[in-house]
């Protein structure tokens, strides 16, 4: 048997209508013996059966095309209807009927994908059946429909699979390639790194200075935030595809004494690059907390960076850190032009921005890490906005109560 015609059978045996099919058929019409047959020029193969004439074929059993009508089904693409072959002038001398021991019979034309003939839903008995009327026909033509339909939704679901197992591999070797040329830029940035760094000790010498022009300490500025821009770009890179190629973003997870004071840093750092913007912050931590201090400054640069990016620049940006006995709370709100629902449902994915908007910054990474490091401390992020503002929150639930965590902690 050709891989083509297994395919072909597995397609038919694969669609959990057809047996319901056959059954109703059987039952309705009084007929002992119902199939569905994939028809070649060559070739009649059994897709599927219900036999209770005990003619003994199974899926996968073959027929001498000669010997069937439906090498006749499949030249004309109409469908052929005995109700008594022996007292059928068209048929009684057929030695078709005489050979299997039919008295009635039916077979209509499927038809695959594509539109092309696939084979024939057939049924017959050994006694007379009346079968040519506009009812049965309008039946049996109506469940052939079914099946043609049942075949073209199979293809398409097994191309649809097709397509996504190729763009799964496609992606997963993007992101591992993401991953090499992030690890392998990382050392020529170093380098420059350094000669920057030396660049700015000798501008900063204080004799030597005084012989350097303005310009150039512009330029080493300049090459010093490129640098610095750089280096957010792989590192946001690093981390996507550590989290979609690996199993999540990777956390350290310790008992932090200065997480307020991180955070008061990384608000600061983010205030000096963006000078027009006012910052408004309430921090209230208490001590013994268990997270990773590094990614939730990450997570609240990520967030903050958003406001300053989408927000109103004319209005105040608020931060808000909080814990409570049982919960960790980090919030940024900014006001400008409400997101949609829409939006909503896509701030989170990887590489995703607004199509209308002309704020390039980044990948369009941000928000998606941010998602990633609250899923690493068992927590989530959640946004609200409307025309007043726009607010993200974090939370996640803490390990322990702080009252008992802050008890076997030694400060």
């Amino acid at each position: 048997m050709s891989t083509e015609i297994q395919r072909d059978i597995q397609a038919i045996v694969s669609i959990d209508a057809i047996p319901h099919i056959m059954q109703i058929l059987a039952s309705s019409l009084q007929l002992r013996f119902i199939c569905v047959a994939r028809v070649t020029e060559q070739a009649w193969t059994m897709c599927a059966v219900l036999d209770k004439a005990d003619f003994g074929l199974m899926p996968g059993d073959h027929l001498e095309i000669d010997t069937t009508f439906c090498r006749t089904v499949r030249a004309s693409k109409k469908e052929i209807v005995i109700n008594h072959a022996s007292a059928d002038k068209e048929y009684r001398d057929n030695p078709i009927p005489i050979m299997y021991g039919f008295e009635s019979y039916f077979s209509y034309p499927i038809f695959d994908a594509n539109g092309e003939f696939f084979g024939t839903l057939c049924g017959l008995d050994p006694e007379p059946r009346e079968l040519r009327n506009a009812k049965v026909h309008g039946q049996i033509s109506a469940f052939a429909k079914l099946i043609s339909n049942q075949i073209l939704l199979s293809d398409h679901i097994e191309q649809t699979h097709a397509q996504l197992d190729d763009a799964k591999k496609m992606t997963r070797l993007q992101e591992q390639y993401i991953a090499i040329l992030g690890h392998d830029i990382r050392t020529p940035l170093s380098s420059i790194q350094i000669g920057i760094n030396f660049l700015d000790d000798v501008i900063k010498d204080s004799e030597i200075a005084s012989t350097i022009q303005v310009p150039v300490f512009k330029a080493v500025s300049r090459m010093k935030n490129s640098v610095q821009r750089m280096t957010r770009l792989i590192e946001d890179a690093m981390d996507f595809t550590h989290s979609r190629v690996g199993k999540g973003l990777p956390v350290e997870l310790a008992i932090s004494h200065d997480l307020s004071k991180q955070l008061h840093y990384t608000i600061e750092e983010l205030a000096t690059a963006n000078p027009q913007a006012t910052i408004n912050i309430h921090i209230d931590i208490a001590y013994g907390l268990v997270c990773d201090e590094k990614r939730i400054c990450q997570l609240l640069s990520n967030l903050l960076k958003n406001a300053l990016v989408h927000g109103d620049q004319t209005q105040p940006i608020y931060v808000k850190v909080i814990t409570n006995n049982t919960e960790f709370l980090l919030s940024v709100t900014n006001s400008g032009t409400a997101i949609s629902d829409e939006s909503k449902t896509r701030l989170f994915q990887p590489f995703w921005r607004k199509e209308e908007s002309d704020k390039k910054e980044g990948l369009g990474l941000g928000l998606f890490i941010a998602s990633e490091i609250a899923s690493a401390h068992e927590g989530a992020i959640t946004v609200s906005s409307d025309s007043k503002n726009t607010e993200f929150t974090f939370t996640f639930p803490l390990s322990q109560p702080l009252s008992n965590v802050c008890k076997n902690v030694s400060y």
